[in-house]
């Protein structure tokens, strides 16, 4: 008998840098508990908050900034399962994660703070054009991000990236 899986609701944030639309560069963070772990900053919603007030909440824990403009919302939720290893066994009893992703817009004031937080979820960050994107985010996360920023683009939410 299959036990069903579990999955933790959570938020991400697919960041245009505030240079957009002059320029169309996407904020990655590199993980500082996982060696070479490029990804965007996501993180679960408590209970009784929305999913924007969790990415809200989870862009201050973890870049030390959410001056941010949402300019639109994937309509659906994405479920993952987490890779074997240790990081799944953190998140246990969890079996992966449902996400609910965002597009945001970085404002010009805005200043990423990656030691805001006692333990730093990410150690460095980088803007990136879309096909690097693609080759530097963790591998198990590039189909769900093609995915997304595809929707993000077909909708007209982001216009002039380079998808070659």
């Amino acid at each position: 008998m299959n036990a069903e899986k579990r999955y933790r609701p959570n938020v991400a944030a697919v960041i245009l840098s505030s240079d957009y639309p002059n320029k169309c560069e996407f904020f990655l963070g590199k993980r500082s508990d996982i060696k070479n772990a490029w990804q965007f900053p996501q993180g679960g919603i408590d209970e009784g908050e929305t999913p924007v007030e969790a990415l809200l909440r989870e862009l201050q824990e973890e870049i030390g900034c959410n001056r941010v403009e949402v300019i639109a919302e994937y309509p659906h939720w994405i479920k993952y399962d987490f890779p074997n290893g240790a990081s799944a066994r953190k998140m246990y009893p969890y079996d992966g994660q449902t996400q609910k992703y965002f597009l945001v817009k970085l404002k010009e004031d805005a200043t990423i703070d990656l030691d805001c937080c006692h333990e730093p979820e990410f150690e460095d960050y980088k803007y990136v054009e879309y096909e690097q994107l693609l080759k530097k985010a963790a591998y198990f996360k590039r189909k769900v991000y093609r995915k997304v920023i595809e929707y993000f683009v077909r909708e007209g939410y982001i216009v002039d990236v380079d998808r070659t």
